[in-house]
């Protein structure tokens, strides 16, 4: 599976972004997807996941004004971002894992897109 991210930009606070992460290879609808972002300095950080039934989970930081889903007919996995603020400034991966449950750990995701930045003005 190889996974490719867009839909990065910059936005004021309150805005909204939409990102995507669209797969190619074959067991695509197999794999739980997360969404993983990375500030300057700090540590990777969890903020979504999908299993391959469609069952979510947030990070409390994103809870109520992000949402994840996906698109199996075009391969793709969403993350909707509204309210965004200044510390939602990040690249933000996507990864697949193979089990399809979603683990919250990073370790369990096989593949990873490359990041996409989102940058929040205050």
């Amino acid at each position: 599976v190889q996974l490719q991210a867009s839909g990065g930009g910059s936005v004021q606070a309150g805005g909204s972004l939409r990102l995507s992460c669209t797969a190619s290879g074959s067991g695509w609808r197999n794999n739980a997807i997360g969404w993983y972002r990375q500030a300057p300095g700090k540590q990777r950080e969890l903020v979504a996941t999908i299993t391959k039934s469609g069952s979510t989970h947030y990070a409390d930081s994103v809870e109520g004004r992000f949402t994840i889903s996906r698109d199996d007919a075009k391969n793709t996995v969403y993350l909707e971002m509204n309210s965004l603020r200044p510390e939602d400034t990040a690249v933000y991966y996507c990864a697949a894992d193979r089990s399809g449950l979603g683990s919250v750990k990073a370790d369990a995701y096989n593949y990873w897109g490359q990041g996409t930045l989102v940058t929040v003005s205050s």
